[in-house]
């Protein structure tokens, strides 16, 4: 009986990728892309596929795919070609997908990552562009709803090679190739609404007595988070490795691939069906779509539009603006806001104090409002200005909040906002004082706790701190504030 203990087993994993593209319109048709919209009101005979009808292809999603492939560092083919991949699901009715066989538009690339602060790297097999299928719903009992909104929408499939060995790897190369296509602006990227899904094709080498045995290989369907991606492959690690142990004839090429879905109420991958390969979809040239071919000065073009590429973006804020890599990856996630932020150091604010506000200030109004802080109208002088505010002292960081909603209603200098709403720091120490008596008269227990308690001391004092700046609608001088209340707390101890 062979067990755990007599063999060694390495994780092996590949992934396709499926990245919705923000475009406007469908990618064969002008249907608008609106998620949420009521089901079957975004369609037209293009994308349902009646007699008669004829796609035209969408330029924009062609300009997204082909930036997308340089930044995986693929070869871009000067010739490419739409192919028909045979599809017998309700949710394309006109039972064929058009999609690319073998001449995509981007092939042979490889992108790097850090994980546990090594280098790892992965193989970018080819990234094709298609149509999107609709959508099959189960909420009624009984029968199956389709819903062809989503058919039709440019979809870019990205194919690795089988490089990655660990979960945890596979967890990041999943979160950094979702920050790049949204950085680049390719796609929006919200997981939760299927813009991005990932497909993990996992097995396992099993090394026994000086032989390697492979499991055969599970693709796990239509993940949309990361931690999905990160349990399903630890289970399919897992269950192939007990599935070898029961059974030894459990091998790749003596029994079938297959497609498993995860449930995650159960914390488990379920059989769907037997994987398909290649010929089961009888792909051919689609015979209503010319081919695309680039001219060079077009590719040029597309290759100038190529920004700096986030991971080596976080990396030099990290190192010219000494933001922790935390930090520096929540500015990265967004182009326009890491442009922003850029853009007011070089106006002149200190670093350390702009991304304080991009991280809190800013990014709280910006999930207000649904957008990014590089979407929400303000400019970078304006930024600077609110930073160089705080950091002479003249506002709070309390007040700064405030001041910060107030500039997305005004277009005033923020100097000049700042006197107009009275949050210019007040230096006077008889206000001060009479600011921290109240705060000390309404928070009796925070000043025993901080004269009394060693414990609760530094937090009780900061407690108090925080109520001064509230009563004062942060007009109060922090400085000041802190050496009033120590003083008032020496004096008590006495």
């Amino acid at each position: 009986m062979v067990t755990e203990a007599d063999i060694q087993t390495t994780l092996i994993v590949g992934f396709e990728i499926h990245v919705q593209l923000a475009t406007r319109t469908k990618m064969f048709c002008a249907c608008e892309l609106t998620f949420g919209a009521d089901p079957n009101t975004r369609n037209c005979p293009v994308c349902l596929g009646l007699p008669g009808s004829l796609p035209v292809m969408n330029r924009r999603a062609v300009e997204m795919s082909v930036l997308t492939g340089m930044a995986l560092g693929c070869g871009i083919s000067t010739f490419s070609r739409w192919d028909r991949k045979s599809y017998y699901y309700p949710d394309l009715p006109k039972n064929y997908q058009i999609s690319q066989y073998d001449l995509p538009l981007s092939h042979d690339g490889r992108f790097a990552f850090c994980a546990d602060g090594e280098e790892r790297s992965v193989g970018i097999i080819r990234a094709h562009l298609e149509e999107d299928a609709g959508r099959n719903v189960h909420d009624v009992p009984g029968c199956s709803l389709v819903d062809l909104n989503r058919a039709g929408t440019p979809l870019l499939e990205i194919v690795t090679e089988p490089d990655i060995h660990s979960v945890d790897d596979a967890f990041v190369f999943c979160t950094e190739l979702q920050r790049l296509v949204t950085y680049l602006g390719v796609s929006h990227g919200n997981m939760q609404m299927g813009q991005v899904r990932f497909e993990p094709n996992v097995n396992v080498a099993i090394q026994y007595e000086g032989k390697e045995y492979r499991t055969p290989i599970s693709e796990v369907k239509n993940l949309n988070s990361f931690r999905s991606v990160r349990s399903a492959i630890a289970y399919e690690y897992r269950r192939q490795v007990q599935d070898w142990l029961a059974n030894p004839g459990y091998l790749f090429g003596e029994r079938s691939n297959e497609n498993r879905g995860w449930d995650d109420d159960r914390g488990a991958t379920v059989f769907q069906r037997g994987k398909e390969a290649a010929h089961d979809y009888r792909y051919f040239p689609d015979p209503d779509l010319v081919p695309v071919t680039f001219e060079a000065d077009w590719l040029d073009g597309v290759r100038a539009s190529l920004p700096e590429l986030p991971a080596i973006r976080r990396g030099r804020l990290v190192a010219d603006c000494g933001l922790s890599e935390a930090d520096a990856a929540a500015i990265v996630t967004d182009q326009a806001t890491a442009d922003l932020f850029e853009a007011a150091i070089e106006a002149g604010a200190k670093a350390g104090t702009v991304g304080k506000h991009f991280l809190n200030v800013w990014a709280k109004l910006a999930n207000n409002r649904e957008v990014s802080v590089g979407g929400l109208g303000i400019d970078a002088d304006r930024v600077a200005g609110l930073a160089k505010l705080v950091d002479e002292g003249t506002v709070s960081a309390t007040a700064a909040n405030r001041l910060a909603e107030q500039m997305l209603e005004s277009d005033d200098d923020p100097g000049a906002l700042a006197e107009r709403l009275g949050l210019i720091v007040v230096q006077d120490v008889g206000q001060t004082q009479a600011w921290v008596d109240r705060a000390f008269a309404d928070n009796e227990q925070a000043v025993r706790d901080a004269v009394a308690n060693p414990k609760k001391a530094a937090k009780a004092a900061g407690f108090l701190r925080g109520q001064v700046m509230r009563i004062s609608s942060g007009r109060a001088d922090p400085k000041l504030v802190s050496a009033l209340i120590q003083s008032r707390l020496d004096e008590l101890v006495k």
